[in-house]
Protein backbone atom coordinates (compact mmCIF):
# COMPACT_ATOMS: atom_id res chain seq x y z
CA UNK A 1 0.00 0.00 0.00
CA UNK A 2 1.26 3.42 -0.67
CA UNK A 3 1.06 6.10 1.89
CA UNK A 4 -0.32 9.34 0.80
CA UNK A 5 -1.31 12.65 2.49
CA UNK A 6 -4.97 13.81 2.02
CA UNK A 7 -5.37 17.32 1.87
CA UNK A 8 -8.15 19.75 0.85
CA UNK A 9 -10.07 16.74 -0.29
CA UNK A 10 -7.28 15.70 -2.73
CA UNK A 11 -4.52 12.49 -2.52
CA UNK A 12 -1.27 13.90 -2.27
CA UNK A 13 2.40 12.09 -2.79
CA UNK A 14 4.75 14.36 0.03
CA UNK A 15 7.92 15.42 -1.41
CA UNK A 16 9.91 13.53 1.40
CA UNK A 17 13.54 12.60 1.68
CA UNK A 18 13.07 10.14 4.43
CA UNK A 19 10.75 7.36 4.83
CA UNK A 20 9.86 4.93 7.65
CA UNK A 21 9.39 1.17 7.18
CA UNK A 22 5.87 -0.10 8.36
CA UNK A 23 6.56 -3.86 9.47
CA UNK A 24 4.11 -6.59 9.75
CA UNK A 25 4.91 -7.69 13.73
CA UNK A 26 3.40 -10.89 13.38
CA UNK A 27 5.61 -11.83 10.11
CA UNK A 28 8.39 -9.33 10.80
CA UNK A 29 7.52 -7.84 6.42
CA UNK A 30 7.86 -4.47 5.07
CA UNK A 31 4.12 -3.96 4.72
CA UNK A 32 4.18 -0.04 3.57
CA UNK A 33 6.54 2.65 3.97
CA UNK A 34 5.18 6.18 5.75
CA UNK A 35 6.74 9.28 4.09
CA UNK A 36 8.12 11.37 6.49
CA UNK A 37 6.23 15.05 6.18
CA UNK A 38 7.68 17.91 7.85
CA UNK A 39 6.60 20.98 9.00
CA UNK A 40 5.82 22.33 5.54
CA UNK A 41 3.03 18.94 5.00
CA UNK A 42 1.76 20.21 8.65
CA UNK A 43 1.28 23.61 6.80
CA UNK A 44 -0.81 22.61 4.02
CA UNK A 45 -2.89 20.84 5.56
CA UNK A 46 -3.42 23.12 8.27
CA UNK A 47 -4.31 26.11 5.58
CA UNK A 48 -6.81 23.63 3.95
CA UNK A 49 -8.44 23.13 7.06
CA UNK A 50 -8.38 27.12 7.74
CA UNK A 51 -10.00 27.80 4.42
CA UNK A 52 -12.53 25.76 4.87
CA UNK A 53 -13.26 26.32 8.79
CA UNK A 54 -15.38 29.50 7.24
CA UNK A 55 -18.31 28.00 5.64
CA UNK A 56 -17.97 24.38 7.60
CA UNK A 57 -18.67 25.89 10.76
CA UNK A 58 -21.65 28.26 8.63
CA UNK A 59 -23.31 24.96 7.96
CA UNK A 60 -26.30 24.07 10.21
CA UNK A 61 -25.32 21.20 12.61
CA UNK A 62 -28.18 19.35 11.42
CA UNK A 63 -26.50 19.16 7.89
CA UNK A 64 -23.13 18.24 9.78
CA UNK A 65 -24.19 15.52 11.46
CA UNK A 66 -25.76 13.57 7.91
CA UNK A 67 -21.52 13.55 7.05
CA UNK A 68 -21.01 11.86 10.35
CA UNK A 69 -24.02 9.12 9.97
CA UNK A 70 -22.44 8.40 6.29
CA UNK A 71 -19.59 7.74 7.96
CA UNK A 72 -20.66 5.21 10.63
CA UNK A 73 -22.49 3.37 8.09
CA UNK A 74 -19.38 3.01 5.88
CA UNK A 75 -17.25 2.13 9.04
CA UNK A 76 -19.63 -0.39 10.03
CA UNK A 77 -20.14 -1.91 6.69
CA UNK A 78 -16.20 -2.02 6.07
CA UNK A 79 -15.29 -3.27 9.76
CA UNK A 80 -13.77 -6.74 8.61
CA UNK A 81 -11.12 -5.23 5.79
CA UNK A 82 -10.53 -2.22 8.92
CA UNK A 83 -10.09 -4.95 11.12
CA UNK A 84 -7.62 -6.85 8.71
CA UNK A 85 -5.17 -4.05 8.30
CA UNK A 86 -5.44 -2.92 12.02
CA UNK A 87 -4.39 -6.54 12.57
CA UNK A 88 -1.51 -6.89 9.81
CA UNK A 89 0.44 -3.59 10.57
CA UNK A 90 -0.53 -3.36 14.95
CA UNK A 91 -0.22 -7.31 15.67
CA UNK A 92 -3.27 -7.46 17.62
CA UNK A 93 -6.33 -10.54 16.86
CA UNK A 94 -8.68 -10.34 14.18
CA UNK A 95 -11.94 -9.87 17.37
CA UNK A 96 -9.77 -7.29 19.10
CA UNK A 97 -9.05 -5.20 16.10
CA UNK A 98 -12.52 -5.16 15.06
CA UNK A 99 -13.99 -4.61 18.58
CA UNK A 100 -11.55 -1.22 18.88
CA UNK A 101 -13.44 0.14 15.66
CA UNK A 102 -17.04 -1.05 17.57
CA UNK A 103 -15.69 1.60 20.35
CA UNK A 104 -15.06 4.12 17.22
CA UNK A 105 -18.00 4.07 15.72
CA UNK A 106 -19.95 4.40 18.99
CA UNK A 107 -18.28 7.65 19.22
CA UNK A 108 -19.86 9.00 15.45
CA UNK A 109 -23.02 7.64 16.74
CA UNK A 110 -22.80 10.21 19.97
CA UNK A 111 -21.13 13.04 18.12
CA UNK A 112 -24.45 12.93 15.69
CA UNK A 113 -26.80 14.05 18.75
CA UNK A 114 -24.78 17.59 18.15
CA UNK A 115 -28.13 19.00 17.41
CA UNK A 116 -28.55 18.53 21.06
CA UNK A 117 -25.18 18.29 22.96
CA UNK A 118 -24.13 21.78 21.55
CA UNK A 119 -27.06 23.45 22.80
CA UNK A 120 -26.42 26.69 24.84
CA UNK A 121 -28.13 28.66 27.90
CA UNK A 122 -30.56 31.21 27.92
CA UNK A 123 -32.06 33.44 30.89
CA UNK A 124 -34.38 35.45 30.32
CA UNK A 125 -34.96 38.83 32.41
CA UNK A 126 -31.57 38.82 34.23
CA UNK A 127 -32.86 42.25 35.12
CA UNK A 128 -35.61 44.02 33.64
CA UNK A 129 -35.88 43.56 30.12
CA UNK A 130 -32.38 42.36 30.18
CA UNK A 131 -31.67 38.92 28.78
CA UNK A 132 -28.47 36.69 29.10
CA UNK A 133 -27.55 33.55 26.53
CA UNK A 134 -24.63 31.63 26.62
CA UNK A 135 -23.59 30.02 23.10
CA UNK A 136 -21.01 27.90 21.87
CA UNK A 137 -18.99 28.50 19.25
CA UNK A 138 -16.14 25.99 17.07
CA UNK A 139 -12.63 27.08 17.82
CA UNK A 140 -11.15 26.40 14.16
CA UNK A 141 -8.37 24.06 12.73
CA UNK A 142 -7.63 21.10 15.59
CA UNK A 143 -5.88 18.16 15.31
CA UNK A 144 -4.73 14.23 16.75
CA UNK A 145 -1.64 13.08 17.11
CA UNK A 146 -2.45 9.14 17.58
CA UNK A 147 -0.63 6.53 18.42
CA UNK A 148 -0.01 2.91 17.21
CA UNK A 149 -1.74 0.68 19.48
CA UNK A 150 -5.32 1.45 18.75
CA UNK A 151 -5.28 3.37 15.47
CA UNK A 152 -8.60 2.93 14.33
CA UNK A 153 -10.05 3.69 17.74
CA UNK A 154 -8.16 6.82 19.33
CA UNK A 155 -8.96 9.82 16.31
CA UNK A 156 -12.47 9.01 16.98
CA UNK A 157 -12.57 9.96 20.50
CA UNK A 158 -11.57 13.87 18.92
CA UNK A 159 -12.74 13.87 15.03
CA UNK A 160 -16.65 13.41 15.13
CA UNK A 161 -16.70 15.72 17.82
CA UNK A 162 -14.58 18.41 16.30
CA UNK A 163 -16.49 17.83 13.27
CA UNK A 164 -20.68 18.04 14.79
CA UNK A 165 -19.39 21.59 16.72
CA UNK A 166 -17.94 22.99 13.37
CA UNK A 167 -14.27 23.16 13.33
CA UNK A 168 -12.36 21.29 10.85
CA UNK A 169 -9.09 19.07 11.20
CA UNK A 170 -6.03 17.22 10.69
CA UNK A 171 -5.05 14.48 11.73
CA UNK A 172 -1.43 12.67 12.15
CA UNK A 173 -1.54 8.59 12.41
CA UNK A 174 1.61 7.31 14.00
CA UNK A 175 3.94 6.51 11.64
CA UNK A 176 4.47 2.80 12.93
CA UNK A 177 0.30 2.34 11.90
CA UNK A 178 -0.44 4.39 8.54
CA UNK A 179 -2.70 2.18 6.87
CA UNK A 180 -5.88 1.80 8.85
CA UNK A 181 -6.47 6.07 8.67
CA UNK A 182 -5.43 5.54 5.07
CA UNK A 183 -8.13 3.22 4.26
CA UNK A 184 -10.60 4.96 6.47
CA UNK A 185 -9.42 7.90 4.64
CA UNK A 186 -11.00 6.04 1.48
CA UNK A 187 -13.92 5.93 3.38
CA UNK A 188 -14.21 9.64 4.71
CA UNK A 189 -13.33 10.38 0.64
CA UNK A 190 -16.79 8.49 -0.44
CA UNK A 191 -18.96 10.40 1.97
CA UNK A 192 -17.99 13.81 1.02
CA UNK A 193 -16.92 15.89 3.17
CA UNK A 194 -16.43 19.34 1.51
CA UNK A 195 -12.97 19.97 0.64
CA UNK A 196 -10.64 20.46 3.48
CA UNK A 197 -12.78 20.10 6.58
CA UNK A 198 -11.01 16.46 6.92
CA UNK A 199 -7.06 16.16 6.69
CA UNK A 200 -4.42 13.59 7.22
CA UNK A 201 -0.76 14.05 7.18
CA UNK A 202 1.63 11.81 7.67
CA UNK A 203 5.06 11.95 9.56
CA UNK A 204 6.94 11.77 12.76
CA UNK A 205 8.38 14.40 15.22
CA UNK A 206 8.99 17.06 12.32
CA UNK A 207 5.19 16.83 11.47
CA UNK A 208 4.32 16.76 15.62
CA UNK A 209 6.42 20.02 16.02
CA UNK A 210 4.57 21.64 13.05
CA UNK A 211 1.34 20.85 14.53
CA UNK A 212 2.51 22.09 18.23
CA UNK A 213 3.85 25.43 16.84
CA UNK A 214 1.38 26.24 13.67
CA UNK A 215 -0.93 29.10 13.99
CA UNK A 216 -3.59 28.48 12.65
CA UNK A 217 -4.33 25.72 14.90
CA UNK A 218 -6.12 25.87 17.98
CA UNK A 219 -6.32 22.50 19.83
CA UNK A 220 -4.18 19.59 20.01
CA UNK A 221 -5.51 15.90 21.29
CA UNK A 222 -2.81 13.13 22.47
CA UNK A 223 -2.52 9.71 23.67
CA UNK A 224 0.53 7.97 24.31
CA UNK A 225 3.74 8.01 26.48
CA UNK A 226 3.77 10.50 29.67
CA UNK A 227 7.25 11.57 28.88
CA UNK A 228 5.90 12.78 25.16
CA UNK A 229 2.73 14.04 26.63
CA UNK A 230 4.76 16.41 28.75
CA UNK A 231 6.53 17.66 25.92
CA UNK A 232 3.11 18.31 23.43
CA UNK A 233 1.60 19.61 27.05
CA UNK A 234 4.19 22.08 27.00
CA UNK A 235 5.10 22.93 24.11
CA UNK A 236 1.33 23.54 22.76
CA UNK A 237 -0.17 25.29 25.46
CA UNK A 238 3.13 27.81 25.03
CA UNK A 239 1.44 27.88 22.26
CA UNK A 240 -1.48 29.07 23.42
CA UNK A 241 -3.65 25.78 22.23
CA UNK A 242 -6.09 24.01 24.18
CA UNK A 243 -4.49 20.26 24.68
CA UNK A 244 -5.32 17.23 25.87
CA UNK A 245 -2.53 14.65 26.71
CA UNK A 246 -3.08 11.03 27.94
CA UNK A 247 -0.48 9.67 29.37
CA UNK A 248 1.21 6.74 30.27
CA UNK A 249 -0.50 4.20 32.65
CA UNK A 250 0.40 1.27 35.41
CA UNK A 251 -3.06 0.47 36.43
CA UNK A 252 -3.93 -1.94 39.64
CA UNK A 253 -6.12 -4.25 40.43
CA UNK A 254 -6.80 -5.25 43.72
CA UNK A 255 -8.06 -8.96 44.79
CA UNK A 256 -9.85 -9.66 47.92
CA UNK A 257 -10.35 -13.34 49.46
CA UNK A 258 -14.05 -12.81 48.91
CA UNK A 259 -13.71 -12.21 45.22
CA UNK A 260 -14.72 -15.01 42.40
CA UNK A 261 -11.60 -16.12 41.68
CA UNK A 262 -12.25 -17.58 38.35
CA UNK A 263 -13.88 -14.69 37.14
CA UNK A 264 -11.46 -12.32 38.48
CA UNK A 265 -8.60 -14.48 37.15
CA UNK A 266 -10.32 -14.97 33.36
CA UNK A 267 -10.62 -11.31 33.38
CA UNK A 268 -7.66 -9.98 34.66
CA UNK A 269 -5.72 -12.28 32.04
CA UNK A 270 -7.73 -10.81 28.98
CA UNK A 271 -6.83 -7.00 30.90
CA UNK A 272 -2.83 -8.07 31.11
CA UNK A 273 -2.41 -9.56 28.11
CA UNK A 274 -5.26 -8.75 25.60
CA UNK A 275 -3.96 -6.87 22.76
CA UNK A 276 -0.10 -7.78 23.82
CA UNK A 277 -0.53 -5.72 26.59
CA UNK A 278 -0.21 -2.36 24.49
CA UNK A 279 -3.09 -0.43 26.09
CA UNK A 280 -3.05 2.31 28.49
CA UNK A 281 -5.99 0.64 30.34
CA UNK A 282 -4.19 -2.73 30.65
CA UNK A 283 -3.93 -3.80 33.98
CA UNK A 284 0.10 -4.24 35.24
CA UNK A 285 -0.15 -4.57 39.08
CA UNK A 286 -1.75 -7.05 40.79
CA UNK A 287 -2.31 -6.85 44.48
CA UNK A 288 -3.34 -9.58 46.64
CA UNK A 289 -4.89 -9.00 49.96
CA UNK A 290 -5.04 -11.58 52.89
CA UNK A 291 -5.62 -15.34 51.77
CA UNK A 292 -6.43 -14.21 48.20
CA UNK A 293 -2.72 -14.34 47.40
CA UNK A 294 -1.34 -18.48 47.13
CA UNK A 295 -5.41 -19.29 44.85
CA UNK A 296 -4.96 -15.84 42.66
CA UNK A 297 -1.14 -16.83 42.04
CA UNK A 298 -1.78 -20.47 41.04
CA UNK A 299 -4.95 -19.18 38.91
CA UNK A 300 -2.91 -16.48 36.75
CA UNK A 301 0.09 -18.67 36.10
CA UNK A 302 -1.89 -21.26 34.80
CA UNK A 303 -3.82 -18.52 32.28
CA UNK A 304 -0.81 -16.81 31.15
CA UNK A 305 0.91 -20.15 30.33
CA UNK A 306 -2.52 -21.61 28.69
CA UNK A 307 -2.71 -18.37 26.49
CA UNK A 308 -2.12 -18.96 22.56
CA UNK A 309 -0.03 -16.50 20.91
CA UNK A 310 0.34 -15.96 17.35
CA UNK A 311 -0.72 -14.05 13.97
CA UNK A 312 -3.90 -12.34 14.70
CA UNK A 313 -5.77 -13.62 11.73
CA UNK A 314 -4.88 -17.26 12.42
CA UNK A 315 -8.15 -19.09 13.95
CA UNK A 316 -7.47 -19.42 17.72
CA UNK A 317 -4.95 -16.78 18.46
CA UNK A 318 -5.82 -15.57 21.53
CA UNK A 319 -2.63 -12.91 21.96
CA UNK A 320 -0.52 -11.45 19.03
CA UNK A 321 2.97 -9.58 18.88
CA UNK A 322 4.12 -6.64 20.40
CA UNK A 323 4.76 -3.45 18.16
CA UNK A 324 8.46 -4.32 16.40
CA UNK A 325 11.60 -5.74 17.68
CA UNK A 326 12.50 -2.82 19.82
CA UNK A 327 9.63 -3.30 21.76
CA UNK A 328 9.86 -6.99 22.29
CA UNK A 329 13.84 -6.16 23.06
CA UNK A 330 12.41 -3.47 25.53
CA UNK A 331 9.77 -5.66 27.36
CA UNK A 332 12.47 -8.59 27.75
CA UNK A 333 15.38 -6.41 29.28
CA UNK A 334 12.17 -4.89 31.44
CA UNK A 335 11.63 -8.41 32.52
CA UNK A 336 15.18 -8.91 33.40
CA UNK A 337 15.56 -6.00 35.12
CA UNK A 338 12.58 -6.96 37.69
CA UNK A 339 13.99 -10.15 38.15
CA UNK A 340 17.08 -8.93 38.95
CA UNK A 341 15.42 -6.37 41.39
CA UNK A 342 14.53 -9.77 43.58
CA UNK A 343 11.17 -10.23 41.88
CA UNK A 344 10.11 -13.95 40.84
CA UNK A 345 9.60 -14.18 37.16
CA UNK A 346 6.76 -17.52 37.65
CA UNK A 347 5.86 -17.36 34.09
CA UNK A 348 8.46 -15.99 31.45
CA UNK A 349 7.51 -15.12 28.20
CA UNK A 350 10.89 -13.74 27.35
CA UNK A 351 12.81 -15.82 24.13
CA UNK A 352 9.77 -16.69 22.38
CA UNK A 353 9.40 -18.03 18.74
CA UNK A 354 6.12 -18.88 16.83
CA UNK A 355 6.75 -21.56 14.70
CA UNK A 356 6.04 -20.28 10.79
CA UNK A 357 6.58 -16.62 11.92
CA UNK A 358 9.80 -16.47 13.22
CA UNK A 359 10.32 -12.84 12.16
CA UNK A 360 7.58 -12.10 14.28
CA UNK A 361 7.67 -9.47 17.32
CA UNK A 362 6.74 -12.25 20.16
CA UNK A 363 6.63 -12.10 23.90
CA UNK A 364 4.41 -15.08 25.73
CA UNK A 365 2.78 -13.78 28.57
CA UNK A 366 4.54 -12.98 31.70
CA UNK A 367 3.98 -13.29 35.67
CA UNK A 368 6.84 -11.50 37.65
CA UNK A 369 5.42 -11.73 41.66
CA UNK A 370 7.42 -10.07 44.91
CA UNK A 371 7.60 -6.87 43.06
CA UNK A 372 8.92 -4.15 45.20
CA UNK A 373 7.15 -0.52 45.73
CA UNK A 374 9.53 1.59 44.13
CA UNK A 375 11.81 -0.65 42.32
CA UNK A 376 11.90 0.17 38.02
CA UNK A 377 9.11 -3.12 37.31
CA UNK A 378 7.18 -0.93 39.65
CA UNK A 379 7.43 2.41 38.36
CA UNK A 380 7.78 1.75 34.60
CA UNK A 381 4.90 1.01 32.28
CA UNK A 382 6.26 -1.82 30.82
CA UNK A 383 3.65 -1.74 28.14
CA UNK A 384 4.03 -5.12 27.09
CA UNK A 385 2.27 -8.39 28.45
CA UNK A 386 3.83 -8.26 31.60
CA UNK A 387 1.53 -8.54 34.88
CA UNK A 388 3.58 -7.78 38.27
CA UNK A 389 2.27 -9.41 41.51
CA UNK A 390 2.09 -7.32 44.99
CA UNK A 391 0.84 -8.83 48.50
CA UNK A 392 -0.60 -6.45 51.24
CA UNK A 393 -2.71 -7.86 54.48
CA UNK A 394 -5.92 -5.02 53.83
CA UNK A 395 -7.68 -3.45 51.68
CA UNK A 396 -6.35 -0.19 53.40
CA UNK A 397 -2.77 -0.62 52.64
CA UNK A 398 -3.48 -1.87 48.74
CA UNK A 399 -6.01 1.31 48.34
CA UNK A 400 -2.47 3.43 49.75
CA UNK A 401 -0.20 1.52 47.51
CA UNK A 402 -1.83 2.17 44.23
CA UNK A 403 -2.54 5.87 45.04
CA UNK A 404 1.41 6.16 45.83
CA UNK A 405 1.66 5.49 41.95
CA UNK A 406 2.63 8.72 40.13
CA UNK A 407 0.44 7.18 37.12
CA UNK A 408 -3.69 7.41 37.78
CA UNK A 409 -5.78 5.94 34.54
CA UNK A 410 -7.28 3.05 35.97
CA UNK A 411 -7.71 1.24 39.16
CA UNK A 412 -9.92 -1.87 39.68
CA UNK A 413 -11.37 -3.90 42.54
CA UNK A 414 -12.60 -7.65 42.87
CA UNK A 415 -14.37 -8.60 44.98
CA UNK A 416 -18.17 -10.20 46.47
CA UNK A 417 -18.60 -7.22 49.17
CA UNK A 418 -20.71 -4.16 48.24
CA UNK A 419 -18.92 -1.90 50.95
CA UNK A 420 -15.73 -3.10 50.05
CA UNK A 421 -16.58 -1.58 46.29
CA UNK A 422 -18.14 1.59 47.64
CA UNK A 423 -14.82 2.33 49.80
CA UNK A 424 -12.74 1.21 47.13
CA UNK A 425 -14.28 4.02 44.41
CA UNK A 426 -14.46 6.56 46.96
CA UNK A 427 -10.94 6.57 47.53
CA UNK A 428 -8.63 5.00 44.73
CA UNK A 429 -7.09 7.57 43.06
CA UNK A 430 -7.71 7.01 39.28
CA UNK A 431 -9.99 8.36 36.45
CA UNK A 432 -11.28 5.39 35.36
CA UNK A 433 -12.27 2.95 38.02
CA UNK A 434 -13.67 -0.78 37.50
CA UNK A 435 -15.30 -3.15 40.19
CA UNK A 436 -15.46 -6.56 38.96
CA UNK A 437 -13.77 -4.78 35.49
CA UNK A 438 -10.98 -5.73 34.35
CA UNK A 439 -10.94 -2.92 31.57
CA UNK A 440 -12.78 -0.06 32.63
CA UNK A 441 -13.06 1.63 29.31
CA UNK A 442 -15.74 4.08 29.56
CA UNK A 443 -18.60 4.07 27.18
CA UNK A 444 -18.51 6.78 24.27
CA UNK A 445 -21.75 8.84 26.59
CA UNK A 446 -19.10 8.94 29.26
CA UNK A 447 -15.50 10.82 29.00
CA UNK A 448 -12.06 9.15 29.36
CA UNK A 449 -10.47 9.84 32.49
CA UNK A 450 -7.22 9.88 33.76
CA UNK A 451 -5.43 11.51 36.40
CA UNK A 452 -2.11 12.62 37.86
CA UNK A 453 0.60 11.69 35.54
CA UNK A 454 -1.91 10.05 33.13
CA UNK A 455 -2.93 12.66 31.88
CA UNK A 456 -2.52 16.54 30.83
CA UNK A 457 -5.17 18.92 30.22
CA UNK A 458 -8.79 19.89 32.15
CA UNK A 459 -11.13 18.24 29.64
CA UNK A 460 -11.32 14.75 28.30
CA UNK A 461 -11.88 12.91 24.84
CA UNK A 462 -15.51 11.58 24.68
CA UNK A 463 -19.11 12.74 25.63
CA UNK A 464 -19.47 16.60 26.98
CA UNK A 465 -16.07 16.76 27.43
CA UNK A 466 -15.09 16.55 23.81
CA UNK A 467 -17.99 19.04 23.10
CA UNK A 468 -16.97 21.49 25.89
CA UNK A 469 -12.67 21.40 24.34
CA UNK A 470 -14.03 21.79 20.82
CA UNK A 471 -16.01 24.80 21.13
CA UNK A 472 -15.65 28.31 23.25
CA UNK A 473 -18.09 29.76 24.80
CA UNK A 474 -19.49 33.37 24.19
CA UNK A 475 -21.98 35.14 26.00
CA UNK A 476 -24.36 38.07 25.33
CA UNK A 477 -26.52 40.01 27.53
CA UNK A 478 -29.02 41.80 25.39
CA UNK A 479 -31.42 44.87 26.21
CA UNK A 480 -34.38 45.89 23.75
CA UNK A 481 -35.96 49.07 25.11
CA UNK A 482 -39.31 49.32 24.37
CA UNK A 483 -39.03 52.50 22.72
CA UNK A 484 -36.72 51.33 20.38
CA UNK A 485 -39.32 48.07 19.06
CA UNK A 486 -40.86 49.04 15.35
CA UNK A 487 -44.41 49.79 16.32
CA UNK A 488 -47.43 48.56 13.85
Amino acid sequence: MEILNYINGEWIKPKVSEYFDVVNPATGETIARTPLSSASGVDLAAGAASDAFLSWRRTPVQDRVQYLFKLRDLLKSNMDEIGRTITDECGKTLDEAKAEMVRAIENVEVACGMPHLGKGEFVEDIATGIDEMMIRQPLGVCTTIAPFNFPGMIPFWFLPYALATGNTYVIKPSEKVPMTMQFIFKLIEQVGFPKGVINMVNGAKDAVDGILDHPAIRAVTFVGSTKVAKYLYARAASNGKRVQAQGGAKNPVIILPDADMNMATNIIADSAFGCAGQRCLAVSLAVTVGAARNEFTELICDAASSRKVGYGLDAGTQMGPVINQASKTRVEQLIGVGSEGGAKVCVDGRGTTVKGYEGGSFVRPTVIADVQKGSELWKTEVFGPVLGLMHTDTIDEAIALANSHAYGNQASLFTSSGAAARKFRHEVEAGNVGINIGVAAPMAFFPFSGWKDSFFGDMHGQSMDAVEFFTQKKVVIERWPKEWSRKF
